[in-house]
């Protein structure tokens, strides 16, 4: 049987992504964390995080840069790493931080999520950072194992506020020396 699939594209995030790239990371998001959390928590970090204007002034923010899939014309994963001064805790400027990974479910287990981090870390070689690091929320045990097998490491944690909750993200890194 002879099959077409065509490997998806990544490519930088443009002005013209914005209403697609906004819909990709809310039903990405929902997928990711409807499970195990308050729907009224999950539907007030939607509202205030990922909302048109809020992805207008991150798109347009010259500290941080997204990174999309592109498969037969649909976004089906990104990512987006800031550079300081948007980073959200470290604050490193030979950093360069994953605010967000996402992939499609139906996408999941191809290896996009392998190619969008891998794609964040020449990015910050590049960019001269000597490490890269995210937040992972401690219960999403996917998201750390796919880390840990791609060579980051916990180095901390700190709080995240997540509707009326205070939960706890593993704080990962990884130094490039250590995978040259």
């Amino acid at each position: 049987m002879e099959t077409n699939y065509q490997e998806p594209k990544i490519r930088l995030a443009t002005a013209a992504d914005l209403g697609d790239l906004l819909h990709l990371a809310r039903t990405s998001f929902l997928q990711a964390f409807t499970a195990g959390n308050k729907p009224e928590n999950v539907q007030a970090y939607l509202n205030e995080v990922f909302t048109l204007d809020q992805f207008e002034i991150e798109l347009t923010n010259s500290a941080s840069t997204f990174f999309v899939a592109e498969h037969d014309g649909d976004l089906i994963g990104y990512t987006k790493v800031n550079q300081v001064p948007a980073q959200t805790d470290v604050h490193d400027p030979e950093s360069l931080e994953i605010s967000r990974l996402y992939v499609l479910e139906d996408f999941l287990g191809l290896g996009l999520g392998k190619r969008l981090l891998e794609t964040a870390i020449d990015f910050a070689k590049q960019n001269q950072k000597k490490y890269l690091w995210l937040g992972v929320w401690e219960k999403n045990a996917r998201a750390i194992r796919f880390y840990e097998k791609n060579g980051l490491r916990i180095f901390g944690s700190h709080p995240f506020p997540f509707g009326d909750e205070i939960q706890t993200d593993y704080l990962m890194r990884v130094d490039f020396q250590q995978i040259a």
